[in-house]
């Protein structure tokens, strides 16, 4: 197994089956090139096998941190060590660029995501509580609250 850093569309549009959904051209474009977000991709021979991905987070009072976006693996690569390797080489990378840590969500029912952290060095911290926004829906229209 090899582990690279992905810079070419082509390469993540042919590995889709390792994203939640297909990968969207523009969104895939501009995540590549995005100083501070990272792809990489584990390979069985040419076949891609599993993917992580990183955005690095600044702020004024912290520095810098990587934020573990989105690991995935193909079913007939698990249990085989992959998502740890990648997890580990996102970690040399945020040590490489200099940030002070690495952190990921996942469900808490996500039993296998969590073993794949920890076998790759991350330690649970206190739960917390997630909250989020669709911005794509104008809150501002009389009668939304």
């Amino acid at each position: 197994m090899r582990i690279e850093r992905i810079t070419d569309a082509a390469v993540v549009h042919r590995a889709a089956e390792l994203f939640d959904g297909p990968p969207l051209s523009d969104a895939t474009e501009k995540f590549l090139d995005s100083p501070g977000h990272h792809l990489l991709m584990a390979f069985d021979g040419e076949r891609a096998v599993g993917m992580v991905t990183g955005v690095e987070m600044t702020h004024p009072d912290k520095g810098t941190e990587m934020f573990l976006y989105e690991l995935g693996v193909a079913p007939h690569a698990r249990l085989r060590g992959v998502g740890t390797a990648l997890v580990e080489a996102l970690a040399r990378i945020a040590r490489e660029r200099g940030c002070y840590g690495m952190w990921v969500g996942t469900e808490q029912d996500n039993e296998a995501a969590q073993k794949t952290y920890r076998r790759a060095g991350a330690n649970e911290e206190e739960p917390f509580l997630l909250l989020s926004w669709d911005v794509t829906q104008d809150r501002s229209e009389p009668g939304q609250t």
